[in-house]
C-alpha cells in the first residue's frame, strides 16, 4: 500500500507519466514511485476517480483504491466474507481466514491442524472420532484410519488391530482363524471349549 505527495511545482516544466502533458510554473503535481502526475491524471485503474494523497495499491504497474484494490483482487473469506489481507487457508477451493475456519463441531480453529472432512465440512479429529468413527467392539473407543492405524471388520463389528484379542486367553487373533460367540471372538482353543462347558 502506499501514498502519493501532493507537490506544487514552482520549477520549470517537468514530463508527466500518463498524459504526457507538461507541468507549468505555479502547476500542482503528484509524485508516487518516481512518477509524476496531475492531480487529475492521478486516478484509479478501475474506477477512474482521482486518487489524491488516499492509501492505494500497485498492481502490475497499475494504482488502485482501496475500494476497487479489494473488488477485484483480493480473495475474500468464504465465512465472513471479509478481504483476507494476509495469510489464510483454502478449503475446497475456497479461501477461509486463519480465525474462520474452525471444526463444524466445537469451533475450534483447524488452521495448522490436521482435520476430517464429512458431508464437506472440516472437523477436528476428537470431534470426527466422537460424531462419526466407528467404535471398536472390544474397548468401545473410536476407530480411526488416521496415521495408517489398522483395524478388522467382521460382520457389523470392528476392533483396533490390538484389541483382536480371544476373549478368554487374549491371545491376538490377527491373522488367526477365530470362533465366534454372540459379539464374542474366541480363538480355536477357547472356542472348543465354549459349546462343552
Amino acid at each position: 500500500m502506499g501514498r502519493a505527495v501532493l507537490q506544487d511545482d514552482r520549477l520549470n516544466s517537468v514530463g508527466l507519466f500518463t498524459c504526457l502533458f507538461h507541468f507549468f510554473s505555479g502547476s500542482r503535481k503528484m509524485e508516487f514511485k518516481g512518477s509524476c502526475w496531475h492531480e487529475t491524471c492521478f486516478v484509479c485503474q478501475y474506477c477512474q476517480q482521482p486518487l489524491g494523497t488516499k492509501p492505494l495499491v500497485t498492481k502490475d504497474n497499475e494504482n488502485y483504491c482501496m475500494p476497487c484494490f479489494e473488488k477485484q483482487f483480493a480473495h475474500h473469506c468464504y465465512s465472513c466474507k471479509k478481504m483476507i489481507t494476509t495469510g489464510g487457508v483454502t478449503y475446497h477451493d475456497q479461501p477461509w481466514h486463519k480465525e474462520c475456519f474452525l471444526c463444524a463441531g466445537c469451533k475450534q480453529q483447524l488452521a495448522g491442524e490436521r482435520f476430517i472432512s464429512k458431508d464437506d465440512h472440516p472437523y477436528c479429529l476428537d470431534c470426527f472420532s466422537s460424531l462419526y468413527a466407528k467404535k471398536c467392539t472390544a474397548c468401545n473407543k473410536p476407530i480411526t484410519a488416521l496415521g495408517g492405524a489398522k483395524f478388522i471388520s467382521f460382520e457389523e463389528l470392528q476392533w483396533h488391530s490390538d484389541c483382536f484379542n480371544c476373549v478368554k486367553c487374549s491371545v491376538s487373533l490377527v491373522g488367526q482363524g477365530f470362533l465366534t460367540h454372540r459379539d464374542d471372538i474366541l480363538c480355536r482353543e477357547c472356542g472348543s471349549t465354549v459349546g462343552a462347558g
